[in-house]
């Protein structure tokens, strides 16, 4: 207790007063601890979205490795190892990328939207807290529940990828050894012409008509020249030109991935579900509501991305550019897959050229851009 002498003048008791009375914190834009974890609370009480966020992140990866895993243990002629490097691709870039884009903006569009949703904002901002704070509190809340989470799913999908990868590997369906050098892999052809010749493809005549079948067996077709018939250095020679030819494809492909690929790829998608959530979060605080943001961030994933990636328009290079998933999938691990890849006998077109500077200067422009916004609207926002 402060207590102030009678002979004090006005303005020493108005100081000492002002030096005993606690400061009123309220008015900071910065968000305090309580406010976050409240924040965290109100999200993990919608149990409908926490339950999707689990199955989507967690639950799709972890019991598709769970089938491969129980169809390989009952018949492993029939079905491979439930891992291996292409598995892992597939799940990383197929699945996990995309989908915890999607999920992660959900969350960002709950989160900006729910206080006016049910009718709360009015309740924050009686309270004096200032509306900045309310609205940065909404980050650090919506990424402590996505980013572990994503986490938890991405650990599973490495675990089994590793622990369960093949032995061997199988190129093209030819049991090559893994990790060659190119005269390596062309001293192994000329050693095996026939797996090699038969097996693995060539953009090139080659004269010998013959193939490997399921149960890997080299079959010459009734009426064509047998494989005994022709001279062992031809089919060495031709051997050696398809090992050479094969060589690109090859050595991308592993038995399992390599930690600093599954490191690089887990920071790969964490960002982009970082990316998902904040401009989710932005684009429903400025819209006042859910539905449509989401709708918005879907078609933006889905549609408009994978389009703006691979075709160019020359007048307008500089906005395609300007795409925060055609700047993510730049930043792609160079191990997986290309985003967006699509199908088609040739493989996906190119992306659209940018640099990485400019990638990472896009990033950050959508992160703080849609930030801004979002806070501006909720300090303007009536009450």
């Amino acid at each position: 207790m402060t207590f102030v002498s009678d002979s004090a003048t006005p303005s020493t008791r108005v100081a000492t007063l002002a030096h005993a009375t606690p400061r009123d914190r309220r008015g900071s834009w910065v968000p305090t601890g309580a406010m976050i974890t409240t924040r965290i609370m109100e999200l993990r009480k919608r149990r409908g979205l926490m339950a999707a966020l689990i199955v989507v992140n967690v639950g799709i990866p972890a019991i598709f490795l769970l089938v491969r895993l129980i169809a390989h243990a009952v018949a492993p002629k029939s079905y491979g190892p439930a891992g291996g490097y292409d598995i892992f691709t597939s799940l990383v870039a197929g699945v996990m990328y995309v989908f915890g884009f999607i999920v992660a903006a959900t969350l960002g569009c709950t989160a900006g939207s729910v206080d006016l949703t049910e009718g709360m904002f009015r309740h924050l901002v009686i309270t004096g807290r200032s509306r900045l704070a309310l609205y940065f509190a909404r980050i650090p809340a919506g990424l402590a529940i996505i980013v572990p989470m994503l986490a938890v799913g991405f650990t599973i999908v490495c675990a089994v990828c590793v622990f369960a990868a093949p032995t061997k590997l199988y190129y093209q369906g030819v049991n090559v050894p893994p990790g060659l050098s190119l005269t390596g892999l062309e001293s192994w052809a000329a050693q095996h012409p026939k797996e090699v010749v038969c097996g693995l493809p060539y953009n090139g005549p080659n004269g010998i008509p013959c193939f490997i079948n399921q149960n890997g067996k080299i079959v010459t077709p009734p009426g064509t020249t047998g494989l005994n018939q022709i001279s062992p250095a031809t089919l060495k020679a031709v051997a050696v030109k398809i090992a050479k030819q094969n060589y690109p494809e090859y050595s991308k492909t592993f038995l399992y991935p390599s930690n600093m690929l599954m490191v690089k790829t887990g920071l790969w998608i964490e960002l982009e579900a970082t990316i998902g959530f904040i401009v989710g979060l932005g684009l429903a605080s400025l819209m006042g509501q859910r539905t449509v943001p989401v709708i918005l961030m879907i078609v933006l994933e889905i549609v408009l991305t994978p389009i703006f990636s691979r075709t160019a328009i020359h007048h307008l290079i500089n906005v395609q550019r300007g795409l925060v998933g055609l700047a993510t999938a730049h930043l792609e691990p160079s191990g997986l897959p290309r985003a967006f890849g699509g199908g088609g006998g040739g493989g996906p077109p190119p992306l659209v050229p940018e640099s990485t500077t400019v990638a990472v200067c896009v990033i950050v422009a959508w992160l703080v851009g849609w930030t801004a916004l979002g806070a501006w609207r909720m300090a303007k926002r009536d009450a």
